[in-house]
């Protein structure tokens, strides 16, 4: 046991001390204890909420609802307008691009941006708390657990140790997908009569397919070029990817191919 926690508190300190010393003094970063502690909550939430909320009812967060979905509209906008603006000015490329360590005004901007989108991870966490005290059990699918958990990992590590390089590419498109995703909520916020105008919502599931295919065909591409990269990163990148894949399709499926299907048989 004693050697088991002498390995365990090695490994903890090479976490700690192998980050980038330009964003280590950033919130959330320099430690991983604070993820995840954040993470237990999370999932303290997920399971005393619904038992919590069982003899109550739905609380009425309309207000709440379109003040946070429109404000991560905008906080969406600034950042896929940072990714968008770092990385043009910075030449990046699309094909191969390692992460720039320096403190010049360009590698600056692009790790920070990189920390607020890790932030608005931790952020969008509150999209459970707001299913749970509006009673909505359903949504609170492995799916929408996994995705919503996994990413404030994912994210952590790469401001902790790779912010910036192509992992820009992953914020970008998914700053962009989520413009449109967070418009969605906003306007379904509004109210029942908004219905009419929301047609598209399997448009935007398709969006967020093409996004996580693109990003795979992005990393696997990393994978077997000479890049500069970590490798290690672009394996856990993909695998990731595909499991989102997997997980989207068949979410994609059940609520539009399934559903459509037994609409036709009745």
């Amino acid at each position: 046991m004693a050697v088991a926690w002498e390995k365990f508190e090695s490994f903890h300190q090479w976490i700690l001390e192998n980050g980038d010393k330009r964003t280590d003094p950033w919130l959330l970063v320099y430690s991983p204890v604070p993820v995840i502690c954040t993470f237990a909550v999370y999932l303290g939430v997920i399971w005393i909420g619904p038992k919590l909320m069982k003899d109550r009812e739905p609380v009425n967060l309309k207000i709440v609802l379109i003040v946070y979905n429109f404000a991560m509209v905008l906080l969406s906008v600034y950042m896929f307008h940072e990714f968008l603006m770092a990385s043009w000015l910075a030449n990046y490329s699309y094909l191969c691009q390692p992460v720039d360590y320096s403190t010049s005004p360009l590698a600056m901007r692009m790790a920070s941006v990189c920390w607020w989108f890790f932030f608005s991870k931790v952020i969008e966490l509150a999209d459970t708390i707001f299913f749970i005290l509006r009673k909505k059990n359903n949504q609170l699918t492995f799916l929408h657990v996994y995705h919503h958990g996994t990413m404030i990992f994912n994210w952590w590590a790469g401001v902790k140790y790779l912010a910036g390089g192509q992992s820009f590419f992953i914020g970008l498109l998914n700053t962009f997908v989520h413009i449109i995703m967070y418009s969605y909520y906003g306007l379904a916020a509004l109210g029942p009569h908004m219905q009419k105008y929301l047609w598209w919502k399997r448009y935007l599931t398709s969006l967020q397919l093409l996004q996580f295919v693109l990003l795979t065909l992005h990393t696997t591409y990393n994978l077997y070029a000479d890049c500069d990269f970590p490798d290690a990163m672009n394996v856990v990148v993909c695998t990731y990817l595909l499991s989102l894949i997997v997980l989207f399709s068949n979410f994609y499926y059940q609520s539009y191919v399934s559903r459509k299907g037994k609409r036709k048989e009745t």
